[in-house]
């Protein structure tokens, strides 16, 4: 029978959460459980797709065309295992359900409620995953924090599922923060004790408290805590400010999170975890021989979220090249002509982002064109992608009006054009060619010798796509098409073959980057920018 974790949030946000979730999952899949994560937003967007990256950070994308919360990224990063869009559940996903079922006559002759209906709802999807019967153990993330108007049917549905899987079945660990208060030279508990309090006022006790703090714990702050939050001492876990997300699952390991929880499920603890890839991946990530400067040319680069998988992937890359990278976030629209230069001096490397919209393209274009010049290795994902694309229509084609029709729909030389099966979606979210779709390599190519193989599989996200009626003029000019989807002809990857290292893709190669199975283009990226470092 599958065993159901519960993960709830109190006093702030940005805690880390996800993080805890994905490292005590991480330690119970490396003890031989079979394990997986799901996060439920209180938000009432269907899905975050239609979001502002500045309001949350980045959406990522299943390989089942889910788009999802960030969170999501870390799961899969963390356990080398994919989701999918039943893995990611929102507010506004479970009353839109309930809704159609009450047009459709599903509850005539009722009042459709929050409790039961709204509740019902959200415990069908909580125990969904359960029921597939591939899972040992569901970790179920509750967005939010407790107090939370938006989160009290969350709150309420755990309570209920607590009851009716009966003691032993479920388990809710409650993330909390512990301050330092400077001026006193002390921690501070009551912050956690109230926020118990108010969770024990929804019904749910906490059966775990783990900590955030920039302090250890003490016995005595250890002692009070389970004292007055009514838990057994060693159920209060400690969760220290780490240097990195990947020393967690280790931070916790000390801590006895896994065993503690396994003891509250009556589950055998099996046998020890078998961490012996994640240590050496923290050998190599804390131990680096080299280091390179990555430029990321982007438009939302104020906050770091909107490229967290980039980000992550980076991190993947350095450590498997033994070597640290030190990423530069650079405003895309800080960028022009005359100071581009000055904005790219002493990178090693530069990736222009993924994103939407004009804004920024003019600095996008410029940074490319420097970098092709100046045989810079360049990385570019998506739009990044689109923008080789249009640059080298400009400045070596000629076709001075070269542009995507995302920004000028009545351009002269359209060399990127909205798909064929996108010209009469009128709905926003959820409509783009979403999830992973096929790639053939060709032999000899950059592209080849980063991944290994002909056939590979990558995860998309974009409406727009390469103009093919331009390919040959392309090719013949030097940028090729160096990978194909065999099905339709959308030129997935291009590359320059006069340029030390200049690919780019269409798919989002990010989303596939994990601490066990490093991206292999970002590993070549970090690789190309390595070796330019040392011909300087």
């Amino acid at each position: 029978m599958t065993k159901y974790i519960f993960v709830t949030g109190g006093v702030t946000s940005s805690l880390g959460k996800g993080i805890i979730a994905a490292s005590l999952a991480k330690l119970l899949q490396a003890r031989g459980f079979k394990v997986t994560i799901q996060k439920f937003d209180p938000y009432i967007n269907i899905d975050p797709g239609t979001l502002n990256p500045y309001e949350h950070g980045e959406c990522y994308v299943t390989e089942d065309g889910a788009e999802t919360d960030l969170d999501l990224g870390h799961y899969e990063r963390f356990l080398n295992v994919q989701t999918s869009r039943a893995n990611n559940v929102t507010t506004g996903r479970i009353y839109s359900h309930v809704i159609e079922q009450e047009r459709e006559g599903a509850y005539l002759g009722k009042t459709v409620q929050v409790v039961p209906h709204i509740t019902d709802e959200i415990k069908r999807r909580m125990l969904l995953l359960g029921e597939t019967g591939d899972y040992d153990i569901v970790i179920t993330e509750l967005g939010g924090t407790v107090g939370d108007i938006e989160s009290l049917p969350f709150i309420e549905a755990v309570r209920q599922l607590r009851w009716e899987l009966g003691t032993h079945d479920s388990v809710v660990i409650h993330l909390t923060l512990v301050p330092y208060l400077a001026a006193a030279g002390e921690l501070k508990t009551k912050p956690t004790q109230h926020s118990v309090k108010t969770l024990l006022e929804y019904g749910v006790q906490p059966d775990v408290l783990v900590c955030r703090t920039e302090h250890k714990l003490n016995n005595d702050i250890r002692k009070k805590l389970a004292l007055f939050c009514n838990v057994n001492l060693n159920a209060v876990v400690e969760s220290i400010d780490a240097s990195t997300i990947y020393d967690v699952p280790l931070n916790m390991l000390k801590e006895q999170l896994d065993k503690t929880v396994l003891a509250k499920l009556k589950l055998s603890t099996k046998s020890e975890p078998e961490l012996d890839n994640w240590k050496a991946f923290l050998g190599r990530l804390k131990n680096p021989t080299n280091d390179v400067v990555i430029g990321v040319v982007g438009k939302y680069v104020e906050l770091p979220d909107a490229y967290k998988s980039i980000t992550e992937a980076f991190v993947h890359a350095g450590a498997t090249n033994e070597t640290r990278v030190k990423v530069n976030y650079i405003a895309a629209e800080s960028i022009n002509a005359t100071n581009v230069g000055e904005k790219l001096k002493g990178l090693h490397g530069v990736l222009v982002a993924p994103g939407f919209g004009e804004r920024g393209l003019d600095g996008k274009l410029e940074t490319i064109r420097f970098i092709r010049e100046n045989k810079i290795p360049f990385f570019g994902i998506c739009l990044g992608m689109q923008c080789a694309v249009i640059e080298f229509g400009r400045h070596v084609l000629g076709l001075k009006d070269a542009n995507s029709m995302e920004m000028d729909e009545n351009t002269s030389a359209p060399v990127i054009h909205l798909m064929e099966e996108q010209k009469y979606v009128k709905d926003m979210g959820g409509t783009m060619r979403l999830g992973a779709f096929d790639c053939e390599i060709k032999k000899g190519t950059k592209a080849f010798q980063a991944y290994g193989k002909t056939k590979i599989s990558e995860r998309h996200r974009h409406r727009y796509e390469f103009n093919n009626s331009y390919l040959k003029q392309y090719e013949e000019a030097g940028m090729i098409a160096s990978g194909l989807n065999p099905q339709n002809g959308l030129v997935e990857i291009v590359e320059l073959k006069d340029h030390p290292f200049f690919v780019a893709g269409q798919f989002h190669p990010e989303l596939k980057s994990t601490v066990v199975n490093p991206h292999p283009l970002f590993v070549s990226f970090v690789n190309a920018a390595l070796t330019h470092k040392k011909s300087k």
